[in-house]
């Protein structure tokens, strides 16, 4: 009995000590991250178990915990809320019930969630989507791409054009009583990935070129050539997003072999010929001189892997890795980036190269901010953090759109 009590109590310390991360000094409401991370990390462990017995993919127990948090399309005294489809992709519209004369803004929100994990239907991102509406009176077009690994990259990034292109038609625009110069598209981690991504696609076509007004990327990732950024290293057990958490997720999207994420790891993923793409995410050039500190920037080794993914020289994955002449075109631009996140300096990046060639950028760095706080401004967690971005991206858009 004693020995059995004295290894349950060595399996409970190593576990502790596993999940544990220590939290940063400035962080507002650490006891909560402090729960939030351990969480994440119980939960990555248990899955990365069910994964080595042959239960369940990797991903599949997150997405199990945030279906959890699906709402229904119910509308209330300020906002009307349906559930429809654009080109048979599932959109929730958020159509202000105030009577206006003149037409309306709107907003094409696209989810975060590494392209594998998350819906709209989560109760913060609902309720976002209802205070944008309400409070911008804006129509808001809330986008449900499909996800892999069911549906690998390009599926979830020409799901998010399809929507961009079906609304930004003029029939549609009236349809919905929306002004056609007053559109923004936004989103959130992965979300501000495609919505970056799309923007860039729409600003280089023809048709629908200038149809947008802005885009807004809150804490976005914006490049996959190289993994080992300050930000990377010095955020690499997270608080909340680990580095490894990040790679395992987001290479469900390119493919389930196991070689690509362990290659990411080591910054050894970029095949042969995508050399010409380390001059335009090298952060020793473009990172402000504070977030450098004493790092030293080495280049990503090429050519590890066999079979090489060329697939990942494609600029929708890294719309940071893209020239000068895709930039200058761009709509006006508002970047959100939390100190704390691994993926900050790909933020950072991006406002420095923008301003470069001249577009119109509104920055905004929270010193005490950390990934994914948009998802917690509800219960039971509702981080003050969450709440603070929430209110600085809706007054962006209430000012500028």
């Amino acid at each position: 009995m004693g020995y059995k009590i004295l290894c349950f109590g060595l399996i409970c310390i190593l576990f502790a000590f596993y999940i544990y991360t220590p939290v940063p000094e400035n962080i507002e409401e650490p006891w909560k991250l402090r729960i939030m991370d351990a969480a994440t990390k119980a939960t990555s462990l248990m899955s990365m178990i069910l994964e080595k017995i042959g239960l369940k993919r990797f991903d599949e127990l997150f997405s199990i915990l945030i279906k959890l948090d699906y709402t229904q399309p119910i509308s209330d005294e300020n906002v009307t809320v349906m559930d429809t489809t654009f080109n048979d992709i599932p959109v929730r519209l958020y159509l202000p019930k105030k009577k206006r004369e003149s037409l309306r803004p709107a907003v094409i929100f696209i989810h975060g969630g590494a392209f594998v994990l998350g819906s709209y239907k989560q109760t913060p991102l609902d309720l976002l989507n209802r205070w944008t509406a309400n409070k911008v009176d804006a129509v808001v077009v809330a986008v449900d791409p499909r996800l892999a690994p069911q549906y690998p990259f390009p599926v979830t990034h020409e799901d998010v054009a399809s929507v961009a292109k079906f609304f930004l038609q003029d029939k549609i625009l009236a349809k919905y009583g929306v002004d056609p110069n007053r559109v923004c598209i936004s989103g959130d981690s992965s979300g501000g990935t495609l919505a970056a991504g799309v923007t860039q696609l729409i600003q280089n076509d023809p048709e629908f070129k200038n149809k947008l007004k802005a885009q807004a990327l809150i804490y976005p990732g914006l490049q996959l050539i190289d993994l080992s950024l300050p930000a990377h290293q010095e955020f690499e057990h997270g608080p909340l997003l680990s580095k490894k958490l990040g790679i395992r997720l987001a290479s469900l999207h390119l493919t389930q072999d196991k070689a690509l994420p362990q290659a990411m790891m080591k910054n050894q993923h970029m095949p042969h010929g995508s050399m010409h793409l380390f001059k335009l995410v090298n952060w020793s050039t473009f990172l402000p001189e504070k977030y450098k500190k004493n790092h030293v920037y080495t280049e990503p080794i090429l050519g590890r892997l066999n079979p090489s993914y060329s697939i990942l020289l494609d600029s929708r994955l890294s719309p940071l890795a893209v020239n000068d002449s895709r930039l200058q075109n761009l709509p006006l631009t508002y970047i959100l980036t939390c100190q704390h996140d691994i993926l900050r300096d790909d933020g950072l990046m991006y406002v420095s190269r923008l301003r470069k060639v001249g577009v119109k950028v509104s920055h905004d760095h929270m010193e005490d901010g950390i990934h994914g706080a948009l998802s917690f401004m509800t219960w039971p967690v509702y981080l003050q953090l969450g709440i603070r971005i929430k209110d600085k991206y809706i007054n962006w858009l209430e000012e500028n759109l």
